[in-house]
């Protein structure tokens, strides 16, 4: 994917950040939500899935791990954060392995 097509949607970030989904380690850029991090890593399935990107819907609902407990988040309405643990994602999230 070549950022400068794409530069426009994703908020300014000078670096990527590892974050763990579903046992995957992954890279995304840091200072954004973490739908716009799915986004980055799967373009097309994210930006034609059925999201309001305003937490209307919860359709981008993911539960962090939070302790030993599972929190459940609005992923457009929350930011990523270096280290961030995904252990479930919403059905209507389809990130690209």
């Amino acid at each position: 994917m070549n950022l400068e097509d794409y530069k426009d949607i994703f908020e300014p970030f000078e670096k990527l950040v590892e974050i763990e989904i579903a046992g995957a380690k992954r890279e995304v850029p840091e200072n954004n939500s973490l739908l716009r991090c799915f986004q980055f890593l799967s373009m097309e399935t994210i930006s034609y899935g059925d999201f309001c990107w305003n937490g209307d819907c919860l359709n981008c609902r993911v539960w962090i791990k939070n302790g030993e407990k599972e929190k459940a988040v609005i992923s457009c309405r929350t930011k990523v954060e270096e280290g961030m643990e995904i252990v479930r994602l919403s059905e209507e999230i389809k990130v690209e392995k």
